[in-house]
């Protein structure tokens, strides 16, 4: 059984002691939700380790083998099967510098950390060499350099990992010399922090954010309504009234949200929090995840539903990444 730690003077945050916390047994947390019986269905030895905070695992309906926010985290015996690619969405070959992706004109993907708050099963770099292609020790000089060098890149986006795993300090100082490069505009954090661990939305970290010289968006990353409950709403507004963008992406995920029914209440849930749907992304053909696949005719069925039920600023784009191309490439009614 997992032991909790006291907290004692001088520990780190409430939201570091969190994820010290979280749980990383798949018998713990069937326990924790009186779902013994699903053992036998578990993945053993799985390559990509569970992780997931209590916080999160509150949110779980006790007693639910198909609850959509258990599903999204317990390593399943159907991630055995050997389909799907480890490399899905051509990460790899993007990469100029350690950590510094190029894919796409006029901006770059930087992979701050290798580090999450929560292992999603159907992670697209849930096989990405960390090890190798991080910068080490957090040394972003080659990056920078690349920023420096490039002046029609106008805008950074900070990955992972999740970048709001790295402390505030440590923020801070890839913020300071992010600005130091006057091309540079705009400021994006994929995140999935303010869903998963909604403590990590701190002052310190409201107050640095405001501080930026940059126009600001957090990219959240939220499933199902279940995950947006009064902590999360509360941390996502206070960062909406600091002046910061907010906007959702999902993925259409078998089991959890492929029903118009569950993601028109995401985008109302959203909403209410201020967020906005920006993609829903079919599922990167991920190695260990192919369980969670929609077909692309279904996912279109789903989404004219939802455009018939709500305004179209909350209706997300259906998207599918696809390895070398200019942009994310959308998907429509055919």
């Amino acid at each position: 059984m997992h032991t909790i730690k006291l907290l004692k003077a001088g520990d780190p945050a409430d939201w570091q002691f969190e994820l010290a916390n979280a749980i990383t047994s798949a018998d713990e947390l069937l326990y924790e939700l009186g779902l013994e019986q699903l053992e036998n269905k578990l993945a053993h030895n799985p390559d990509f380790r569970l992780l997931v905070p209590r916080a999160f695992v509150k949110k779980m309906q006790k007693g639910n083998a198909d609850d959509p926010l258990l599903l999204q985290v317990l390593p399943a015996s159907s991630e055995n099967t050997p389909s799907g690619l480890t490399d899905p969405v051509g990460d790899l070959n993007a990469m100029t510098t350690p950590g510094l992706l190029h894919k796409y004109k006029g901006r770059v993907l930087l992979v701050t950390t290798g580090a999450c708050a929560i292992h999603c099963r159907y992670c697209f770099r849930r096989h990405f060499p960390y090890a190798s292609s991080n910068p080490r020790k957090h040394d972003w000089k080659p990056a920078l350099e690349y920023l420096y060098a490039h002046d029609d890149i106008h805008e950074v986006i900070l990955s992972g990992g999740d970048p709001l795993v790295l402390d505030n300090a440590k923020l801070g100082r890839l913020f300071a010399a992010l600005e130091q490069i006057p091309h540079l505009q705009w400021l994006r954090i994929h995140t999935r922090l303010p869903v998963v661990l909604p403590s990590r939305i701190d002052d310190e970290l409201i107050t640095i954010l405001q501080k930026l010289r940059f126009r600001t968006t957090f990219v959240i990353h939220a499933n199902h309504a279940n995950e947006l409950m009064m902590d999360e709403v509360e941390a996502l507004q206070q960062l909406g009234s600091s002046g910061i963008t907010l906007l959702n992406q999902s993925v259409l995920l078998k089991g959890v949200n492929d029903s118009s029914t569950a993601l028109i209440s995401l985008s109302k849930r959203l909403y209410q929090a201020g967020v906005l749907p920006y993609y829903l992304h079919m599922l990167d053909p991920v190695q260990g995840a192919m369980h969670f696949d929609v077909q692309q005719d279904r996912a279109i069925e789903i989404l004219d539903t939802v455009k018939q039920a709500l305004p179209g600023y909350l209706v997300p784009r259906l998207v599918r990444e696809k390895p070398g191309e200019a942009s994310k490439t959308a998907i429509f009614t055919i």
